[in-house]
């Protein structure tokens, strides 16, 4: 099953695009070549942009702090597993705690760095990384595997906590939803959402035997999703056929 997950407001967004940012930057730095480590690089600037939104931080530690006090607020209730619900609170404690640590924003440490910031300076021009252009970049670009790796580990470790708080919440949020299946009648697949309850993600997963790609929209009333398939060229037409998917709503 394939997943697509649709945020409802800019705060989810963004968290997604920084969770994204962070699976690449993961997988680029446990590989080995020169072209990796160096689009490594690429994502670790990337996730800085990204970060770089003055309030995103404060966002974060608000939202921990309203989880924390939502789970410490179930202790007692009948049938809850309290071993479970201690190990919840303080992997978000725990989240918290370093992340609210972290001095200014996000990867502000790494901006001290002016070789990083050099790299960072020419890195978005076409071919403005060439070993011309920074040689000093393109020596440490000869350096062995392991220890491109473990300076890309120690510029990456200053990112840690923001990624650490980002997966405790997006975790979260994700197990809020209950999947259940429903049918797209000729492609096409509406829902209206209950007054008064206010989500924030939407997660659909659709056999990819199936050949459709879904176009999600949505707001506090109403969701549409529309199945599309590709044709030869590319373009996107809604398929004719009802065909059958699973679907969360996360709050």
């Amino acid at each position: 099953m394939v997943l697509y997950e649709y945020p409802f407001n800019e705060s989810i967004r963004t968290m997604l695009r920084l969770e994204h940012l962070f699976d690449r930057l993961g997988t680029l730095m446990s590989r080995e070549t020169a072209l990796d480590h160096h689009f490594a690089l690429v994502t670790l600037f990337e996730i800085m942009d990204v970060a770089s939104r003055a309030d995103l931080k404060s966002d974060l530690l608000k939202e921990l702090e309203k989880h924390k006090a939502q789970f410490i607020g179930y202790r007692g209730s009948p049938g809850l597993d309290e071993a479970r619900l201690d190990e919840v609170v303080a992997r978000i404690d725990g989240a918290f705690q370093r992340l609210n640590a972290l001095a200014g924003k996000a990867g502000a440490t790494l901006t001290g760095n002016e070789w990083l910031m050099s790299i960072r300076s020419r890195i978005s021009i076409p071919g403005g990384t060439c070993e011309f252009d920074l040689p000093a970049y393109y020596n440490w670009q000869q350096l062995l595997p392991v220890r491109r790796r473990k300076d890309l580990m120690t510029w990456a470790q200053t990112l840690m906590p923001l990624a650490e708080a980002l997966q405790v919440l997006l975790g979260l949020l994700r197990d809020s939803g209950a999947p259940h299946k429903v049918a797209a009648t000729a492609g096409q697949f509406q829902q209206s959402l209950p007054a008064g309850r206010v989500y924030q993600l939407l997660r659909m997963r659709i056999d990819p035997s199936l050949g459709l790609i879904p176009e999600i929209s949505g707001h506090r009333l109403m969701i549409s999703i529309r199945l599309m398939r590709q044709d030869e060229e590319g373009r996107l037409k809604l398929a004719q056929e009802d065909s059958g998917f699973e679907l969360a709503l996360c709050q």
